[in-house]
Parts: structure tokens; C-alpha cells; sequence
């Protein structure tokens, strides 16, 4: 398959300390990690794309560190995670959804506990598109605490030919969550739902 020939890399990190009630004793952190690789398939069709997967492995693996470096560097204090994909314009829908396999795996596989599936989206945007990219706890998809999505983009990306890849992890809860339901500290940790 193509080499993957990366652009330029970002993290963001947010502290939110609360939303317009009480500070809570510790504040939410999210951390985006952020890539911008050239799309090897852009400007035309092809059929057989599913070995590029392959090769955003290691890419992912590296993503995940970076995202859990930001955080403070232990994989323990992450509750929440989700990914996501804005393909350039001369790309399609299907090349962001490559991202799916390498990009999940990588943060499932550096984050103990985490059967829960996850979440995802994608779009093909112009540069300086923007992403809500989804996240749900990472052992309980059902924690409704943990619904919650981070906005993520490049000013200068995705150019036409290129590919924007996105991990993001959270530290816990939205601040002040208090809409019932599966409580974190309930889980089960059987099947990724509860």
C-alpha cells in the first residue's frame, strides 16, 4: 500500500473547570490528537482500499501516546475516547472510514478496561473544516455521564488531496452531568454497554 506522507501533527487540550455552576474538585480534561496525511486515494476510484488500514497502525498507536502524554501520561485517568475523520474534497466519505480499525484499536489497546466500542464520525470538508468528533466512556457505552463530543480542526486542513485523522480522550464526565442513568462507578465491564 501507499506510504503515509503526514503534513503536520496538533494536539489541543482542553481544562474545563465548570460550565456555569459549582468548580468541581477536579476539572475535565480532553485531549485531541491530531494528523494530516496525504489521501493516496484522492482524485479518483479505487476498489481495493482496505490494506491502507493497515498501514495507519503504527500512526494510530503513536496518535494514542501523544493524546495520553497531553493528559499527564497515565492511561488510567482516561474515562472517555472517540475518533474521527475529515476527508478533502477530491477524497471521499469511505477513505475517512479507514480510520475506523486503526485509529479504535489504538486507543483501546493503550487504555485498560475499554471494551466499550468507539464512536465515530466523519465528513468530507473543505480546509478549516470543523469536527464534532463523539465520545462515550471507554468500558460502558451506556454511561450517559460520558456522552459528550469535542470540536476539533486545522486551520489549514484538509487541503483538497489530503486526509485530517483525529483521536480524542477525556479524563471523566461532562461537568455537572446529572441526567441519571448508568453511573461510572457501576459498570459492569462485561460487554462494552454496561
Amino acid at each position: 500500500m501507499p506510504e503515509i506522507r503526514i503534513r503536520k501533527t496538533a494536539v489541543l487540550v482542553e481544562t474545563i473547570y465548570h460550565e456555569g455552576g459549582p468548580v468541581p474538585d477536579e476539572p475535565q480534561r480532553r485531549a485531541a490528537a491530531m494528523v494530516v496525511i496525504e489521501n493516496p486515494f484522492a482524485g479518483r476510484y479505487v476498489e481495493d482500499i482496505q490494506g491502507f488500514m493497515k498501514d495507519l497502525e503504527p500512526l494510530g498507536i503513536e496518535m494514542a501516546q501523544q493524546a495520553i502524554d497531553a493528559l499527564g501520561g497515565d492511561p488510567a485517568i482516561v474515562q472517555g475516547y472517540g475518533k474521527g475523520a475529515i476527508v478533502g474534497v477530491n477524497g471521499e466519505l469511505e477513505h475517512g472510514a479507514l480510520w475506523h480499525v486503526p485509529g479504535g484499536y489504538a486507543m483501546r489497546n493503550k487504555i485498560a478496561e475499554s471494551m466499550a466500542i468507539v464512536p465515530s464520525t466523519k465528513k468530507v470538508g473543505a480546509v478549516g473544516a470543523r469536527l464534532d468528533v463523539p465520545v462515550t466512556h471507554t468500558n460502558a457505552c451506556y454511561v450517559r455521564s460520558h456522552f459528550d463530543a469535542m470540536e476539533v480542526g486545522i486551520s489549514d486542513a484538509p487541503k483538497p488531496d489530503e486526509l485530517l485523522l483525529v483521536l480524542v480522550m477525556t479524563t471523566g464526565p461532562r461537568i455537572h452531568a446529572r441526567v441519571g442513568g448508568l453511573r461510572a462507578e457501576d459498570v459492569k465491564g462485561e460487554d462494552g454497554l454496561r
